[in-house]
């Protein structure tokens, strides 16, 4: 059944894209499948590389990231079982340093320096609000829509229109979209419009295709078109650190290594993400 106003192939292209993200946002995922990068590692050669995970954590997370295809456990004999990467995983990791240059030149600056796998965590954190892909598709690809309107789409069985408010609201103080006011209509902020990359990639992976094949997104494939002049701006890029790892462009060797993804991280538990936002923290 369907659950938006969306065309079958959009929706089920969000659809797609929404449990992508719901399979690697859960906290510690991602620095799990980082960890998993290399060889295939028994339970006890990963624990030590994810010593912050206390004791019990580290099965269920793996048992999770196993049951999506994400990690292939391995038993080689009774004592001798390993974990590693899953073809699909080893296709993932090219939309990780993507993530960090788009955190780096859009989302505000921290008050310390943080480590790449902290940009990626929070970007995700903005991406998997509730509604926030089926939001960020329509802004998209309308450029321009009133609240009603778009209650409409994204929330067609909903009795209540007004639904749409809380979750607009908070994609406009993470900065991913912009109004100029009260019953005035919404479109994509610069930032927003700049995810085109992340999400047409993350589209192709959850869709099993080339990740090249993102240049060829119906919504976020397409040139984007130079915004025009607005006296108003919800939220403000940044400059990119002299440190950031060079963009690439998709199918090309990577230019970063993934270590690189935890650089600046302090020795032992990895401090907790603090809230994330356009203006992030």
């Amino acid at each position: 059944m369907a659950i938006t106003a969306l065309p079958p192939d959009t929706e089920a292209d969000i659809a797609r894209v929404t449990e992508a993200l719901a399979m690697i946002t859960p906290r510690w995922n991602v620095r799990i499948l980082l960890a998993l990068s290399g060889p295939p590692l028994r339970y006890s050669e990963l624990a030590a590389k994810v010593s912050w995970l206390q004791n019990g954590q580290l099965h269920p997370k793996l048992k999770s990231l196993c049951d999506a295809g994400l990690v292939e456990r391995t038993e080689h004999t009774a004592r001798h079982v390993t974990y590693g990467h899953t073809e699909r995983a080893t296709a993932l990791l090219p939309v990780l340093p993507m993530i960090v240059t788009w955190a780096e030149e859009h989302l505000e600056k921290a008050d310390r320096p943080l480590p790449a796998i902290e940009q990626i965590e929070d970007s995700l954190t903005l991406l998997t609000r509730r509604h926030a892909a089926a939001i960020l598709w329509v802004l998209k690809s309308r450029e321009e829509v009133s609240g009603r309107v778009l209650a409409r789409i994204v929330m067609p069985t909903t009795s209540d229109w007004t639904n749409i408010y809380p979750p607009l609201r908070q994609l406009v103080a993470d900065g991913l979209a912009d109004t100029e006011g009260n019953g005035r209509p919404y479109r994509l902020s610069a930032a927003g419009d700049a995810l085109g990359p992340v999400l047409g990639t993350l589209s192709a992976w959850a869709a099993g295709q080339p990740l090249d094949q993102a240049a060829h997104h119906p919504v976020w494939g397409q040139p984007q078109a130079k915004s025009k002049p607005r006296p108003w701006v919800s939220s403000q890029s940044r400059p990119a650190p002299a440190a950031l790892p060079p963009a690439r462009a998709v199918g090309s060797s990577p230019a970063w290594h993934h270590r690189d993804l935890f650089s600046h991280a302090v020795a032992g538990r990895p401090t907790a993400a603090l809230p994330t936002g356009g203006p992030r923290r």
